[in-house]
């Protein structure tokens, strides 16, 4: 397995805590590294019929019988069980340490931290990000970076990514929805994600989306509901402070990983990407999914915003350091132009700093105007 930025303050953590829980995407490692903080753990996995049966059925001998510290795998699978563990937490002759896996589950965070609450420290394990890939795998290009995304198994095992990924949305994002919500016509869904995937990085419509779609606002809020639970896209929501202009409220929307949105637009193979119409929309998701990356690997929570007036004023992202904000600009352009820095400067102006960065798709990095400009392949 590659080396995980978050391993290190997840076995400090289970120091502290009697629970750790592992949350995220399927495929994106949290069985792989919770059996190596939990090396000498027991294993055992919800989605086993035979074991789940077993445990449902009688918890109490099940517990009573453990030896060791356990590893319980994909508990949205059974979260019931989140009440026997909270029993035997408190039980001060229990010795044992559990670490908890899940994913896809509208309410399985929020019953971990309410049943658990306390007694559990809750980690997001995401795709990796580029500084977890050992550098002799890194992609060499943009489009090459873009259209892999950065599930693991596809640089571990060498795929195909676009077989790969073909798989992971008919395996885990279609099968999870559909033990969400009952799904008549699953080609109307397909529409849908491949539609959402050609608005990645914009600001979400729903209106605009739904008669796209062919279905209801309501019915599209919920279908992002549960992709945003399934740990598949995120809405990253405008700052709130609006230096006496009027911002824009609306979230924009993005995709853990760029390889599903390549996927999803049918976009085949890098050269595709290298003048795709959304290779600049594309690129600003996959920034913008590194720079939260930085944060979720730390066991923190993004501090992560857009800004954006309705006068066409807009900085890509904002992140809030409380008394002003850092900005980010994100251009694909292989060359940089000074007006990649223009937002920025007028935002600073209101917010009287002169701090910021601009994120580009060249190697040369340099300082402009005091505006940090960095390359891609050193987010």
């Amino acid at each position: 397995m590659y080396s995980r930025e978050l391993t290190p303050i997840i076995l400090s953590s289970l120091k502290k805590y009697k629970i750790v829980s592992l949350l995220g995407p399927r495929q994106s490692g949290k069985t792989t590294l919770a059996k190596m903080v939990g090396e000498k753990f027991d294993y055992y996995n919800m989605e086993d019929l035979s074991f789940r049966s077993r445990v449902s059925e009688d918890p109490k001998s099940f517990f009573s019988n453990v030896k060791n510290d356990i590893i319980i795998d994909e508990v949205q699978e059974w979260p019931e069980i989140l009440s026997y563990i909270q029993i035997l937490t408190d039980d001060e002759n229990w010795k044992h340490r559990f670490i908890l896996t899940g994913s896809n589950s509208l309410t399985l965070s929020d019953n971990i931290s309410q049943s658990l609450a306390g007694r559990v420290r809750i980690f997001q394990i995401l795709p990796l990000s580029l500084r977890e890939l050992p550098l002799e795998k890194r992609p060499q290009t943009i489009s090459e970076a873009l259209f892999k995304g950065l599930y693991p198994r596809i640089y571990w095992q060498d795929l195909d990514p676009q077989e790969w990924i073909s798989s992971y949305v008919q395996t885990y994002i279609q099968k999870d929805v559909r033990q969400i919500i009952q799904l008549e016509n699953l080609m109307t869904f397909d529409r849908f994600l491949r539609l959402l995937a050609g608005r990645v990085g914009q600001v979400l419509n729903y209106s605009s989306l739904a008669n796209d779609v062919g279905v209801s606002v309501p019915t599209i809020k919920s279908w992002i509901s549960i992709l945003e639970a399934s740990y598949v896209v995120y809405l990253l929501m405008p700052h709130h402070r609006n230096f006496n202009k009027r911002i824009i409220k609306s979230p924009k929307l993005y995709f853990y990983d760029t390889g599903i949105v390549s996927f999803l637009l049918r976009i085949h193979s890098p050269a595709i990407l290298d003048d795709h119409p959304l290779r600049g929309y594309i690129f600003k998701n996959w920034v913008v999914g590194e720079k939260i990356k930085r944060f979720i690997n730390r066991g923190q929570i993004s501090p992560y915003y857009f800004w954006r007036d309705q006068h066409g004023h807009e900085v890509d992202l904002a992140e809030d350091l409380g008394k002003h904000l850092y900005l980010t600009e994100i251009k694909s352009a292989l060359t940089f132009n000074s007006e990649f820095v223009q937002n920025i400067l007028w935002l600073n102006e209101l917010q009287k700093q002169n701090v910021g960065e601009v994120i580009y798709g060249g190697e040369e990095e340099f300082v402009f105007k005091n505006i940090n400009i960095r390359s891609w392949k050193n987010i």
